[in-house]
């Protein structure tokens, strides 16, 4: 071997090739064959005594020793697998000597490895994975959730230990649950040093996501040859049988573990955490317990990470909301220097925090763990250097980059700065504790663990010293979530700040008006955004879904919104048919059906873009699901062409080789297919079900492409003659809602509705809405100011003139210029908020029974 045993120790320990160890498990044999699985290159030493051969098997065809019906079934096992370099299971086979084996198969690196182990008579791995998976499927807290599946794992699977690992940003692996038998000592949030666990082994547990020790005292069989011919030894990466690195098994031994397990949590990816089972004895789980293992694991990898982007979503709403709340008291103070020194504690509610400072002209504010007073001028120079551009800054090491941070590091180690200034020196500054301040070893002070050649290094008290001193002087790392929940406070202060400084100079130069304005544009941009993105969410699953094809469908549609997005912020506002097509069909080019687009380059606006993003998303996850990308000879053809009037009209045609059968009931997908386009963009959509396939025409107007000059629709006029209006107590309540994104209009009428309001009426202009007044006479209406390149202004006056109440709804942090007639409607802000909404409207329906 390239490292013999004798010369890995703890300093070369990270090099070992743990891959390539030349040995197995004895529990079970291994023979490897050549990538046709006819003649075996090479085997385990034990082989002759599990198959009860005296030959050597090494030259032997595999039918010889395995039986003619064995292998025909590994091979078709291997087939079924394809190219996957996971190993296929079988259990319960018989070979030629009627000897039953539960056998893994796999090819790697052009050699079938088979893997033989004796077979046992345990229930079938799906139906242990099922009655595992059932237990915790429902929890939708993380905490609770990953306490509850390390007590499942260990009464289900009968270790007498199971800890939860999880890996920090460094590498540290901390114990974030564990459930153990009564006498054994606690690990339960102890942190362990990153080099307990080399890099070559995490690269293993990303590839091989279970790995068993049946017995820790070291016993192995050697392969025969270690080395073939070429001087190459057996890559064992994806084997269940191959042996274990001497040091971990001395580090298990000086624990007094004499059998493991440990399963791989992968989520987004990337090595999370680990599933880690000990036994104080020796102990051998049989394959397909460790098959459903694995199954458990893949779920719970899957579940985490909902969890998290769950979590992950409900902080961000959080923060949004504190911040919201901000702005709105802000938006009625006159002096923000003095609000921010009034409620700056508040803060603390955007992200995790030990404490919060705010340095505004030369004077220092604090609430919580901060450094003391007469260190902060001199953090204040310091941070002053750090954000140049007035761009945040964060560190979970303060005094490795400010030298006089060590003195104060056990109360403020970390700190994130948020500049709200960019002239000025004022920043509102964020503390985290150092790490090990709160923590001291969990495990029992008066055990001493037994050592091995190598000494205590190898015992899990060392290994938390270690870990210690690696973190001395360091906070917990600011997370990419808490970086963006920062910025976001730092863009919303900031523009606060700006407005009443224009305010109090009275006039600003156009350059900086004409920034004001890009921000107020952004600003309304991602409001509606995140409006839309409530709408597909607060979108209820349909019967039959799963929660996994909800929160497939959820993904992928906010994956296409995200692009359209992209596109708009990188161009100029818009992008081309051909880009967004090709972004959505390119993912299912490698499927069944063929695929063909035709037509010229096209550039849509903005707001075509975004629809046009979801509605192509839905009609081509349909068709890998249902349609021609999703069966053998399907073919998708995609076709677009501008008519006289400068229009552009596109078809999307599906043909299938079979009937297609159409769906007895319309859905979300469906429904924003038809809708999205005359909705939002006064266009046209028809979706036809044939015989043969799937026929969609679509209708984009000229305005929205590139090429058409944009026109404001010019609102009708109405004669002044209608009479005030009186709403009647007890009669049902009759809405106009003016909006131009059919989501979000969706969104507002669903809220309606589960209020009792069944009577609306929705318009995406302006004139439609003039229009829909001469016949239909509300009690309350609901406007948007902003309508895209128009504005509800021209309703306002009219619902004025009629003396009917209405809202106003914007997505702007301020109110548009509107008439001084009217600057007394109430407003309310995008996304809307149910509860805020049906307020309004309550005040609003009172009042227009005492008019």
């Amino acid at each position: 071997m390239n490292i013999p045993d004798k010369q890995v120790n703890l300093t070369n320990c990270d090099k070992e090739p743990i891959h390539i160890p030349g040995f197995v498990q004895p529990h079970g044999c291994l023979i490897a064959c050549d990538k046709t699985m006819h003649t075996i290159i090479r085997h385990s030493e034990n082989c002759g005594e599990m198959l009860r051969e005296t030959e050597n098997l090494n030259g032997k065809p595999i039918e010889s020793i395995l039986g003619d019906q064995a292998v025909h079934d590994l091979r078709n096992a291997l087939t079924i697998m394809n190219r996957s370099e996971r190993p296929a299971v079988l259990p319960g086979v018989k070979i030629k000597d009627g000897l039953i084996f539960d056998i893994s198969v796999h090819r790697h690196k052009s050699t079938t490895i088979i893997e033989l182990e004796p077979a046992s008579d345990e229930v079938h791995p799906l139906h242990l994975a099922q009655r595992m998976i059932e237990r915790i499927k429902s929890l939708n807290n993380i905490e609770i959730f990953v306490e509850r599946a390390a007590k499942l794992v260990k009464a289900t699977l009968g270790y007498d230990r199971v800890m939860i690992y999880r890996f920090e940003d460094d590498g540290a692996g901390k114990v974030i649950s564990e459930a153990k038998e009564r006498e054994l000592e606690s690990f339960l949030g102890q942190y362990f040093p990153a080099s307990d666990i080399p890099q070559q082994a995490r690269a293993l547990y990303l590839k091989n996501t279970l790995r068993i020790i049946s017995n820790a005292n070291g016993d192995r069989v050697a392969i025969n040859p270690v080395l073939d011919a070429s001087g190459e030894p057996l890559d064992l990466s994806f084997a269940h049988l191959r042996s274990v690195s001497p040091i971990h098994l001395e580090y298990l031994r000086n624990m007094g573990v004499s059998a493991s397990m440990s399963i791989s949590i992968i989520v987004d990816g990337v090595l999370w955490g680990l599933i880690a089972c000990h036994h104080y004895s020796p102990r051998m789980l049989s394959l397909p317990g460790r098959i459903a293992a694995e199954m458990f694991g893949e779920f719970f990898s899957l579940h985490l990470q909902a969890l998290k982007q769950k979590r992950k979503l409900d902080t961000a709403n959080q923060a949004h909301a504190a911040l919201d709340t901000f702005l709105r008291v802000a938006a009625h103070h006159t002096d923000i220097e003095q609000l921010l020194v009034e409620s700056f504690h508040d803060f603390t509610r955007l992200m995790p925090c030990d404490g919060v400072g705010l340095w505004l002209k030369g004077k220092w504010y604090s609430q919580g763990s901060t450094p003391p007073e007469d260190a902060i001028p001199g953090l204040i120079m310091f941070t002053t250097s750090m954000v140049e551009g007035a761009k945040i800054w964060a560190g979970h090491c303060l005094s490795q980059q400010h030298p006089e941070a060590a003195a104060y590091s056990d109360v403020a180690a970390g700190m994130l700065a948020i500049p709200l200034s960019q002239v000025e020196e004022k920043y509102l500054l964020f503390f985290r504790k150092e790490l090990i301040q709160t923590l001291n070893w969990g495990g029992n002070p008066e055990k001493s663990y037994e050592t091995g050649p190598l000494g205590d290094r190898l015992t899990p008290r060392k290994s938390f010293a270690i870990w210690k001193e690696t973190v001395e002087m360091q906070a917990q790392p600011w997370t990419e979530a808490d970086r963006q929940i920062a910025e976001a406070a730092r863009v919303a202060l900031m523009e606060i700040a700006f407005h009443h400084s224009e305010l109090m100079a009275g006039e600003r130069k156009r350059a900086e008006v004409r920034q004001r304005m890009l921000n107020e544009e952004l600003n309304h941009r991602v409001k509606n955004v995140l409006a839309i993105i409530k709408s597909l969410v607060g979108n209820p699953k349909q019967q039959g879904r799963t929660l996994e094809d909800y929160i497939t469908s959820l993904k992928g549609r906010i994956q296409a919104l995200s692009f359209a997005h992209d596109q708009i912020i990188r161009g100029d506002g818009g992008g081309a048919l051909k880009d967004l097509l090709d972004a959505e069909l390119t993912p299912h080019s490698a499927g069944e059906g063929a695929i063909s687009l035709d037509g010229p380059h096209i550039i849509l606006d903005s707001r075509a873009f975004s629809v046009m993003a979801l509605v192509l998303h839905e009609l081509a996850t349909n068709a890998a699901k249902y349609g021609a990308l999703a069966h053998s000879g399907g073919q998708l053809s995609v076709s677009w062409k501008l008519n006289e009037v400068g229009d552009c009209a596109l078809e999307w045609r599906e043909v299938l080789r079979t009937p297609m059968i159409a769906p007895s009931r319309t859905g979300f997908g469906t429904a924003l297919i038809n809708r999205s386009i005359p909705y939002d963009l006064g266009g046209k959509s028809t979706t036809t079900y044939l015989l043969d396939g799937l026929q969609v025409q679509m209708l984009l107007p000229a305005r929205h492409i590139s090429s058409s000059k944009i026109v404001a629709p010019v609102a009708s006029e109405t004669k002044n003659t209608a009479p005030s209006h009186h709403h009647k107590k007890g009669e049902p309540l009759k809405v106009l809602l003016v909006e131009d994104q059919m989501l979000i209009a969706m969104d507002v009428e669903n809220m309606l509705e589960d209020n009792g309001i069944f009577g609306v009426e929705t318009a995406t202009s302006s004139g439609m809405a003039l229009e829909k007044l001469k016949s239909f006479s509300p009690d309350v209406a609901i406007l948007d100011i902003n309508l895209g390149s128009d504005t509800s202004i021209p309703v306002a006056q009219e619902l004025l003139r009629r003396k009917i109440p209405f809202m106003f709804a914007t997505g702007y942090s301020d109110s548009l210029a509107v008439p001084a007639e009217l600057t007394n409607v109430p407003v309310i802000r995008k996304p809307y908020d149910e509860d805020a909404l049906m307020s309004e409207i309550g005040r609003l329906s009172q009042k227009a029974e005492t008019a």
